[in-house]
């Protein structure tokens, strides 16, 4: 890597990240409720299946090539002409393939109505994996804050491209196009940040050796892509359409939370988490602030997201969507519950803990899967939703169990400091929930209950930060003021 990793540089990377996702949550907040209230259930589930189906084929497409790129000791063209032409190889395989299969595959997930969206929604997994390895060059050289602009605009733009379909009366369209429209632009700022050519050059060995690290990678990969999106499928087998319609548009917009602060995050700690492999007490230290920092950030956002589920899906999605607003609200609690692991991924992938990685995964995608069809066979959507929270629950004792003891620290030092700030921000959500539901629900306007559960919300958890977490705020004050490293070194 051309840039010294330490606390400095990691916080100044997550902070540009981090800016170029929160440029974009405002256009997202309004995007998501208008597409919901132009667009169906039905349309909205058949992309959502149709989307887990391609990310999950691009994921095996890309066979971790471009992660174990990040980890090589220096940049030799040969070794990463070779693993772009890999890449784009299997991803165009994968397309062939899924196109072929589509009618099968949109039969089995319970949406044959969507066979025709996986017809033109092949062509995303070689536009995604295109783009891997300049993303993996951006990730070893830290230049986070030259790729922020490119992010905020291919979103910017596509969100903006929906809207104006999604009113032009193009329905089902809107969504496709948002896809693709980012991809093209993604894609395109890659490369320009990462000022990578590809050259017709391939080394069947250079692919072979980045091959047997990135395949036990791949499968944690699987496993974790798997917990994420088996709920949609799951849904759509058992309960069909509209209910998958339904779970899509509250993940969603519960998602934004998590898009703006984990996709920053976890982008910019597996790599630096890879340069402190062999350093214990600077990744323990670097494991831990970074565990609590964004637990602070985004555990308020999801319990409070809770608080105000029900005034919040009636105010942004409309009638035709309340009565969906516990869904969103157990949605928002399950990723509530799961903020302190935000970090545990890229700390393993990065500390060399694949091994443990891939074992956790799939034991968790197994339970994920196995409770949330337990939940809507014999339920409903609502049932599926608590499975998900018991599940949750239970993933983040056993999470940190497992990340603590392959980082060396206590199970209780390391947890309790972790969980606080989720504490916290569950005491918040509770005084509010309390609040609406028995002062203000019946009185005052849906504008007003939401307006006043996040003033409320915002002026407690504020109170309660500065009381129980002092020692991190000054220490966040000093990365701050601490000036930036003048010299950079390469790191072995």
């Amino acid at each position: 890597m051309s840039q010294q990793v330490n606390a400095t540089s990691v916080t100044r990377n997550v902070g540009w990240s981090v800016l170029s996702k929160t440029s974009t949550f405002g256009l997202k907040f309004v995007t998501v409720p208008i597409l919901a209230r132009l667009l169906t259930p039905e349309e909205f589930g058949a992309v959502a299946v149709a989307l887990a189906v391609v990310q999950f084929l691009a994921m095996i497409g890309g066979a971790g090539l471009a992660s174990a790129l990040i980890l090589e000791p220096k940049e030799d063209e040969e070794t990463i002409h070779s693993v772009f032409w890999a890449n784009l190889a299997l991803a165009c395989l994968m397309a062939a393939g899924l196109y072929i299969w589509a009618e099968p595959l949109a039969d089995w997930f319970g949406a044959a109505d969507a066979a025709y969206l996986l017809h033109l929604m092949c062509l995303l997994i070689p536009l995604q994996l295109a783009g891997d390895v300049a993303y993996a060059l951006v990730a070893r050289r830290m230049q986070f804050s030259k790729d922020a602009l490119w992010s905020m605009i291919s979103e910017s733009v596509a969100a903006i491209a929906a809207v104006i379909m999604a009113l032009a009366g193009f329905g089902i369209w809107a969504l496709v196009t948002q896809l693709f429209v980012s991809g093209v632009i993604r894609l395109a700022g890659l490369f320009f940040v990462s000022r990578y050519l590809p050259r017709l050059r391939f080394r069947p060995r250079a692919v072979a050796r980045l091959a047997r690290y990135s395949l036990g990678l791949m499968g944690s990969e699987i496993a974790n892509f798997i917990t994420f999106q088996s709920p949609m499928v799951v849904i759509s087998r058992f309960l069909g359409l509209a209910d998958a319609g339904a779970y899509s548009a509250a993940n969603r917009f519960s998602s934004i939370p998590n898009q703006v602060v984990l996709s920053a995050v976890m982008g910019v700690l597996f790599p630096a988490f890879s340069a402190m492999m062999h350093d214990r007490e600077r990744r323990s230290q670097a494991l831990m602030l970074s565990t609590q920092v964004t637990t602070l950030l985004l555990a308020p956002m999801m319990f409070g997201l809770w608080a105000l589920a029900e005034p919040s899906m009636l105010l942004l999605f409309g009638p035709q969507w309340a009565a969906a607003w516990p869904v969103l609200g157990l949605l928002a609690l399950s990723k509530g519950l799961l903020t302190p692991c935000s970090t545990f991924i890229p700390y393993l992938k990065g500390s060399g803990h694949g091994g443990a990685l891939f074992w956790w995964a799939v034991g968790r995608a197994v339970v994920t899967t196995g409770a949330v069809a337990y939940g809507a066979y014999n339920g409903s959507l609502v049932e599926a939703m608590v499975a998900l929270c018991i599940v949750n629950a239970l993933v983040l004792v056993g999470y940190s169990w497992v990340v603590f003891r392959a980082d060396g620290t206590p199970f209780l030092v390391g947890f309790y400091p972790s969980i606080r700030p989720m504490l916290t921000a569950a005491l918040m959500a509770i005084v509010v929930r309390y609040t609406l539901d028995n002062y203000l629900a019946l009185h005052v306007h849906t504008v007003l209950q939401v307006g006043f559960g996040i003033v409320l919300g915002g002026v407690i958890y504020a109170a309660l930060v500065l009381l129980t977490e002092r020692p991190l705020l000054r220490k966040l004050l000093e990365l701050v003021r601490r000036p930036k490293p003048q010299t950079a070194a390469s790191l072995p």
